[in-house]
């Protein structure tokens, strides 16, 4: 279970959240079983859903991030609920590439900088909101900056962090971010530069032990800060056999008529978790009567 904490100014000007996604980010390897600098990739993006998710209004909101940069994982995937809960999927979790230039995981040559993040908030209208902004580096951290400073105009600061022991599990993972509000004076931006100027990498931060909300309240030191709120958030899928029925109804009568006929047992497996459902023969021949009863009846 991992541990989300926001922090405010005293004039209400800056939010700084920061999470520690520890647990989040192990699952992802455990599940997807991915090369470090995949775990790296994806936990980042994942941490980054997680925070962006919390930061949503209704209890049924989400909000999606996809990363197609061109590079050798692919695209990658993450989803998170208004609890600040995720999940994520990655089209090619082995990679292995050198160190980059810094010795560390080459998180942006796997996953490239020639493409785009994509951020959908789906907050129950008739449409979802959607955003694409060009990548930046494909770090990951940079591009949800520049997604928040391009599509949302709201200056922020993100700083995400995943460190892979060499027997490929996750020994910290976490991240956070800083908005600042139209109504921030010149002086507390002046602050908040300060603050970046001396602050250590987040997985620097979290082995010397620092707590999100010592992340936090350091993020927004000289500005009188107060912690908002928190939340236990945690890698959640909310598959079951009922959604996997509406995806295959989504298929129409003619796909599911075409898999009745090859008489065997269709296995769907969910991307996010490996969990596997199984529909008989008989199954998908009933799903096929109720997609063409609907059809009759629209």
């Amino acid at each position: 279970m991992g541990r989300l904490k926001r922090a405010i100014a005293k004039d209400a000007s800056v939010v700084a959240c920061a999470v520690d996604a520890t647990d989040i980010v192990a699952q992802i390897e455990q599940i997807h079983q991915t090369s470090a600098v995949v775990t790296a990739a994806l936990g980042r993006l994942s941490i980054a859903a997680s925070m962006m998710g919390y930061g949503l209004k209704g209890q049924n909101d989400t909000i999606t991030l996809r990363v197609s940069g061109g590079g050798p994982s692919g695209m990658l995937t993450a989803v998170a609920d208004s609890r600040g809960n995720v999940k994520a999927d990655v089209e090619h979790p082995i990679v292995e590439l050198p160190l980059n230039a810094q010795g560390k995981l080459d998180v942006g040559g796997a996953v490239g900088a020639d493409g785009t993040l994509s951020v959908v908030k789906d907050l129950g209208l008739k449409e979802p909101y959607v955003g694409v902004v060009p990548l930046v580096s494909g770090e990951i951290a940079e591009d949800i900056a520049q997604y928040f400073a391009t599509s949302e105009q709201t200056p922020t600061v993100c700083g995400l962090g995943v460190l892979v022991k060499p027997d490929l599990t996750v020994q910290v993972a976490g991240g956070y971010l800083i908005q600042v509000l139209p109504f921030a004076s010149d002086a507390c931006i002046d602050t908040i530069e300060n603050n970046l100027k001396t602050l250590p990498p987040m997985t620097k931060m979290m082995t010397e032990g620092m707590t999100p909300d010592q992340i936090a309240l350091r993020l927004l030191d000289g500005l009188e800060p107060n912690l908002l709120d928190e939340a236990e958030v945690a890698y959640h899928c909310d598959c079951s056999r009922e959604r996997t029925e509406r995806m295959l109804l989504s298929l129409g009568a003619k796909e599911l008529q075409s898999m009745e006929e090859e008489q065997e047992t269709i296995e769907v497996c969910c991307h996010f978790c490996g969990k596997k459902y199984c529909f008989t023969p008989e199954e998908i021949r009933s799903l096929r009567l109720s997609s063409e009863a609907e059809t009759r009846n629209a």
